[in-house]
């Protein structure tokens, strides 16, 4: 299996805790950028002739932010330019702030069949300090126009303030508004984004508090029939995000777009982060990578394992030995025997215990060697 990726890196404004590649003051180069998204595409497509995908994610920034004919002619382009599976799962991630029904109208008519929808919280004065855009009326809007779509919703944790009530009227929000698939994640204060200073100075909730957070969440979710498939993401049967299943089972993707990331016939790479950089390798012909890197054996191995311990669907031996020949628990032997009391084994499948899967990143830094 094989993903596409595209990155969108515009938007009206930075959150406060925001630390991707997205630029709020630069939408007037949309038309610029897109044009030059439609020729890496081209000129990736001419490598990977060979290669079927079945997902494609329009990730940002905002996509929902530019000109939805370009996101029209995105998807036109990577049609012509790659050999697209018979029925591929795309999604597109949208601010509520930034959505109407021409929009979406247009959004459907390109092939777009599944909606990242970002809510974080249905408290309108923790979004105001988040600095998003929209507000709970916003998210509603949206959700009415997505009726009967397959759409996700993302709920933040960890936010200044925030209790147990705001995350049960949050998901009670995104369920009842429809949504099929609900992404519940911490928040990570990253050095340099204005929200760290709430983190320097301690107004953030620390771990444990945060923890309680997830936990209360999990169980509203799991009493609405979503069910965990990975540490962050819950869905109801058969709305599983199958472009991120593909990260966590070591698939291969292509990015296109500034930052985008790629791994792809056992190399990892990466395109530039600047957007003018960017541009200016497109127009003269060449790829806009800046790192890359082969990812030997050893790594291979720890990806897989430290991948699939991430899912529910935990590490198949059988699996395991297929790729490498080799007995996962031989070679990570002194892990596994350290980890072992936090580990369910069913035939050959191993999974870290459900009560275990929030803290996973301490058990799986036993596996870093």
């Amino acid at each position: 299996m094989a993903g596409i990726y595209v990155h969108i890196p515009f938007c009206k404004q930075k959150c406060t805790y925001c630390d991707f590649t997205s630029f709020p003051n630069r939408l007037g180069f949309a038309e610029a950028y897109m044009a030059c998204v439609y020729k890496e595409a081209e000129m990736r497509g001419k490598e990977l002739q060979k290669e079927t995908f079945e997902t494609v994610y329009i990730g940002g920034g905002t996509p929902s932010v530019i000109d939805p004919n370009y996101i029209y002619g995105l998807m036109k382009q990577l049609a012509r330019t790659f050999h697209l599976s018979k029925d591929p799962e795309v999604t597109i991630e949208m601010n509520p702030g930034t959505v109407d029904a021409q929009k979406i109208a247009i959004y459907k008519r390109a092939g777009i069949n599944r909606f990242s929808v970002g809510l974080q919280t249905a408290n309108d004065a923790l979004l105001a300090d988040l600095g998003r855009i929209h507000t709970r009326a916003d998210f509603e809007a949206c959700a009415r126009l997505l009726r009967g779509e397959n759409f996700s919703a993302d709920v933040m944790l960890g936010l200044k303030g925030q209790t147990k009530e705001d995350v049960r009227d949050t998901i009670a929000l995104a369920a009842d508004c429809g949504a099929s698939h609900i992404s519940m994640y911490a928040l990570t204060p990253e050095d340099g984004t204005p929200i760290y200073t709430d983190y320097l100075n301690g107004e953030l909730p620390d771990g444990d508090e945060v923890a309680e957070l997830y936990e209360y969440g999990k169980t509203l979710l799991n009493e609405r029939g979503f069910l965990r498939y990975e540490v962050s993401n819950f869905t109801k049967a058969g709305y599983g995000s199958r472009h991120n299943l593909n990260y966590w089972k070591r698939g291969q993707y292509i990015g296109l777009g500034v930052s985008a990331s790629s791994f792809f016939y056992g190399k990892r790479f990466t395109n530039t982060f600047d957007l003018d950089e960017y541009i200016k390798c497109i127009l003269s012909g060449h790829f806009p990578v800046v790192e890359s890197e082969e990812v030997g054996e050893a790594d291979a191995k720890f990806e897989f394992v430290m991948l699939a311990l991430r899912t529910v669907f935990g590490i198949s031996a059988k699996e395991y030995k297929k790729q490498f020949g080799s007995d996962w628990k031989e070679d990570f032997r002194t892990a596994y025997e350290k980890t072992r009391a936090y580990l369910d084994e069913s035939g050959d499948v191993t999974r870290i215990k459900d009560e275990y899967l929030y803290v996973q990143n301490r058990i799986l830094t036993e596996y870093m060697t």
